[in-house]
C-alpha cells in the first residue's frame, strides 16, 4: 500500500495505488492532525478574506451559527475557471454592471492564457514561456497545501519543480511537459481529500496536455477550499469565540455612526415588559433573569407569520429566522392535519407510520411556497386533495377500500377550517411547539427536551428546528447580551422614576 507521506517521484506517476476510501479519509484527516510541527491552519482572517462578495462580519456570523457551514465552490467560480454565476442577470445598477464587466474581462484573460499556452506548445520548436509561468504557480500552490511537517514531500517538490532547471531544459529543447503533469497529479493524489480522487484519475487519463493542466489548476483551487473547510471544522470552537468578539467590535462601530442604532431592537425587546417583571428586577441577578425571559418571548414572537425580524441585532439572521418562522408554521399545519386524520380516519388505518411519512413528505412540498396565512388559504384546497389521496392509498393497501363520502366530507371541512388562525387544534399544536422551543432557549444549554404530546410524528423535524433556533438565540445573546441588559435596565429605571414622580404628585395632592 502506498504511503501518503512518502516521497513522490516522477517514476510513480503512471498510476495511483490507494487503500479504500474510508482508510484514505482517516489518512487525510490524520495529515492535518499529526506531525512533528503544528499543522498549518488557515487563519480566521484568511478564511474571511477568501469569501468574495461577503462582508467580514457576515461570514464570521455564518460560521458561528451554522455548524455545517462550508465555503461553497460556487462562491469562487471566478477564481476556479474564470466564470461567475448569472444570479445578477436582469439587474441594472452600476455595481452589477461593473461586476459583470469584471467577470467578462477575467473570462477573456483566462481563455487567452490557455489559448496562448496551447499555441506556444504547438510551435516548432515549442515555446515554454507560458508553461513556466504555469508551473511556477502550481508549485507555489502545492507548497501552500503541503503541511510543514511533510518535509520530504516539500523537499522533493522543490527539487522536481525547480523552475531554473526546468527553464534550462526548455532552452535545450528537452523539456517533457507531460512528465511534469504526471508528477504534479501524483503529488496531488497524495495530499488531496478523497472527494478529489476521481477527478485526478480522470486527469491522469487525459491526453490533451493543456486540458490536463487546466484541470490541475481547477482541482488545486478546490483543494484549497477543502483545506479551508477542514480547518473550519477542526477550529470551529475557536472561530465561534473569535466571531463573538469580532461581531461585538463591528456592531459597536455600527452604533457609532447611527443616531439611534437600537431603535427597532428596543421596541422588539420591550414589547412584553410589564409591571410584574419590573418588580422582579430588584438587583443585578433579577435584571439578568428579566432580560433572559424577555429575550425568549421576543424570539418566540418572531415565529408568527405576521412578524418580521427588524431588530438591528438580528440583521445577520433575518433570512434564517424567516425560514424557521415559515417552517414552524407549516409544521403546525401538518401536525394539525395529522391529528385531524387520526381522529377522523385513524380507526380504519393500520399502516399509520407510512401514512404520516407520506403526509409529511407531500405537504412539505405543497406548503413550501406558503409564507403567510393568506397564502395558506389559497393552497389549502390542494392540501385537501393530497390528504384524501394519501388516505385512500393506505386504505386500498390495507382494507381494499376508499374513504366513504360522509367521512370524506367531514375531513375536508375540518382541514379547510385550519385556515382560521384561532382554530382550536391549530392553536394547540402551535402552542405546544412554542412551549417546546421556549424550554430549549430558556435552558441556556442543549439539554434533551421531551417532544410535546401528540407531536411525536414530528420529532425529527422539531429537533432540527430547535437545534437551529437554539444556536441563533445563544449566539445572539452572547454577542448582544450587554446591549439587551442595558436596554431593559434603562427602561425599568425610567418607568420606576415615572411611577415615583406620579406617587409623589398624588401624595402632594392628597395633602
Amino acid at each position: 500500500m502506498e504511503d501518503k507521506n512518502s516521497d513522490p517521484s516522477p517514476s510513480s506517476s503512471s498510476g495511483i495505488n490507494k487503500s479504500s476510501d474510508d482508510n484514505k479519509d482517516r489518512q487525510w484527516s490524520a495529515n492535518f492532525l499529526t506531525g512533528a510541527s503544528p499543522p498549518k491552519f488557515v487563519s480566521l482572517d484568511e478564511i474571511i478574506n477568501a469569501a468574495n462578495g461577503m462582508t467580514n462580519m457576515a461570514l464570521a456570523h455564518e460560521i458561528a451559527v451554522d455548524k455545517n457551514f462550508k465555503l461553497d465552490p460556487a462562491l469562487f467560480s471566478n477564481d476556479i475557471n474564470g466564470y461567475g454565476n448569472d444570479d445578477d442577470e436582469g439587474q441594472d445598477d452600476d455595481g452589477t454592471k461593473t461586476k459583470k464587466l469584471q467577470k467578462k474581462v477575467k473570462e477573456i484573460m483566462h481563455n487567452a492564457f490557455w489559448n496562448l499556452l496551447k499555441q506556444q506548445l504547438n510551435d516548432d520548436p515549442p515555446d515554454y514561456t507560458q508553461a513556466l509561468v504555469l508551473l511556477r504557480e502550481i508549485r507555489e500552490t502545492l507548497e501552500d497545501l503541503v503541511l510543514p511537517h511533510h518535509k520530504k514531500i516539500r523537499e522533493n517538490l522543490r527539487e522536481i519543480l525547480d523552475i531554473d532547471l526546468i527553464k534550462q531544459q526548455a532552452e535545450k529543447g528537452v523539456l517533457n511537459f507531460t512528465h511534469y503533469s504526471h508528477y504534479v497529479l501524483n503529488l496531488m493524489s497524495k495530499i488531496c481529500a478523497p472527494v478529489r480522487d476521481d477527478k485526478i484519475r480522470e486527469l491522469l487519463e487525459c491526453t490533451d496536455i493543456v486540458d490536463t493542466f487546466k484541470g490541475i489548476m481547477e482541482t488545486l483551487q478546490l483543494m484549497k477550499l477543502d483545506l479551508a473547510n477542514f480547518t473550519i471544522t477542526m477550529m470551529r470552537p475557536n472561530i465561534v469565540a473569535s466571531s463573538i468578539e469580532y461581531e461585538k467590535k463591528k456592531f459597536a462601530q455600527f452604533l457609532e455612526i447611527q443616531a439611534d442604532g437600537l431603535q427597532n431592537t428596543r421596541r422588539w425587546l420591550l414589547k412584553h415588559l410589564d409591571d410584574k417583571k419590573i418588580e422582579g428586577a430588584n438587583d443585578v441577578n433579577g435584571l439578568k433573569q428579566v432580560t433572559h425571559y424577555l429575550l425568549a418571548e421576543a424570539y418566540l414572537d418572531l415565529l408568527n407569520w405576521d412578524s418580521c425580524p427588524e431588530a438591528e441585532t438580528l440583521m445577520l439572521d433575518q433570512g434564517r429566522l424567516l425560514e424557521l418562522r415559515d417552517k414552524i408554521n407549516r409544521l403546525t399545519i401538518i401536525g394539525s392535519i395529522l391529528l385531524i386524520c387520526g381522529s377522523t380516519v385513524g380507526g380504519l388505518m393500520q399502516d399509520v407510520d407510512k401514512f404520516k411519512k407520506n403526509v409529511k413528505q407531500h405537504l412539505d412540498i405543497i406548503l413550501d411556497t406558503v409564507h403567510s396565512n393568506k397564502e395558506l388559504e389559497k393552497i389549502m384546497p390542494n392540501v385537501v386533495i393530497q390528504i384524501k389521496e394519501d388516505i385512500n392509498v393506505i386504505l386500498k393497501e390495507v382494507h381494499n377500500k376508499e374513504l366513504d363520502k360522509e367521512t370524506e366530507s367531514i375531513l375536508e371541512r375540518q382541514i379547510m377550517e385550519l385556515t382560521n388562525e384561532d382554530h382550536k387544534i391549530r392553536s394547540l399544536v402551535n402552542l405546544r411547539i412554542r412551549q417546546f422551543l421556549e424550554k430549549i432557549i430558556l435552558s441556556q444549554n442543549a439539554v434533551p427536551t421531551q417532544v410535546p404530546p401528540g407531536l411525536s410524528s414530528l420529532q425529527e423535524e422539531l429537533a432540527s428546528i430547535a437545534a437551529r433556533f437554539f444556536i441563533i438565540v445563544a449566539h445572539n445573546r452572547s454577542v448582544f447580551g450587554d446591549y439587551y441588559q442595558e436596554i431593559v435596565a434603562t427602561e425599568i429605571s425610567k418607568r420606576k422614576s415615572t411611577l415615583g414622580s406620579m406617587n409623589h404628585d398624588n401624595a402632594i395632592m392628597d395633602a
